[in-house]
């Protein structure tokens, strides 16, 4: 169906060198999309141009760290000169480097991962706004996680970034639907990724991780570019506000 291709249109994916940003950005571009791509690993990232410009479109390669605003800046500012114009944002880049209890934890580590998660979504989102709000269109799709919606023992810091998220694209929803934008949060369950190898590889923590899954599996990188799709494209040109949760189940256990 026309209403799921991204023919014409440019999108800017963050933390596009691996894993899910990786897969959303592969998806975008065999859906008809020209990305910018930005990370940390120039390395990985040409890996990934190199499989856009595959499906025959344009790319862009930033190589960057969402923690520089001013670097956030430089780049956004060249996605755009680059490719024209952006209609797509997505605000992939995040993580959780530790787990630990709250009592104890150094209030460092809990800047640090709001830094990555919340703060480096707003300065991308200060930086593309001016332009989107000015064509008057555009869907920006912050990628959160299903933490923020209950609660994650040893991991608050990363659940309440996550859920800090979800609030700020609600209030942004509101704030731009007028002038044509749309702004969803996606939220993924136990996706397989890098950044979940070691609960994987450790069958006394993650089996019991996926038993509570009703599908009774991971999800694949690839399951959760789909909706981020849905949510780029005109197939969800009526929904703004909203959370998308792809986990397998897993938020309808009790």
């Amino acid at each position: 169906m026309k209403t799921f291709r991204l023919d014409g249109k440019t999108a800017l994916v963050t933390g596009s060198s691996r894993g899910i940003g990786r897969a959303i950005a592969q998806t975008f571009a065999e859906a008809g999309a020209d990305v910018a791509l930005l990370a940390r690993d120039a390395e990985q990232l040409a890996e990934v141009a190199a499989i856009v410009e595959s499906f025959g479109q344009r790319v862009i390669v930033l190589p960057c760290d969402v923690m520089d605003p001013a670097a956030i800046d430089q780049a956004v500012a060249t996605a755009i000169s680059s490719l024209g114009h952006l209609d797509v944002v997505v605000n992939n880049a995040g993580g959780n480097s530790f787990s630990r209890p709250v009592v104890g934890m150094r209030f460092s580590g809990w800047e640090r991962t709001f830094a990555l998660n919340l703060d480096s979504a707003v300065h991308v989102l200060q930086a593309a706004l001016p332009h989107m709000l000015q064509r008057g269109s555009g869907s920006i799709i912050n990628v959160s996680s299903l933490t923020a919606l209950r609660g994650a023992p040893l991991m608050a810091h990363y659940a309440a970034s996550k859920a800090a998220l979800v609030s700020l694209t609600q209030s942004l929803a509101i704030e731009t639907a007028a002038a044509g934008l749309r702004v969803n949060a996606l939220l993924p369950g136990w996706v397989e990724t890098d950044l979940t190898a070691f609960l994987r590889d450790d069958d006394s923590i993650g089996a019991p991780l996926i038993a509570r899954v009703p599908m009774a599996r991971w999800g694949g990188v690839e399951e959760i570019a789909a909706p981020a799709l849905f949510l780029a494209s005109d197939a969800s040109s009526f929904m703004t506000g909203q959370t998308l949760v792809v986990d397998g189940g897993l938020s309808a256990n009790p």
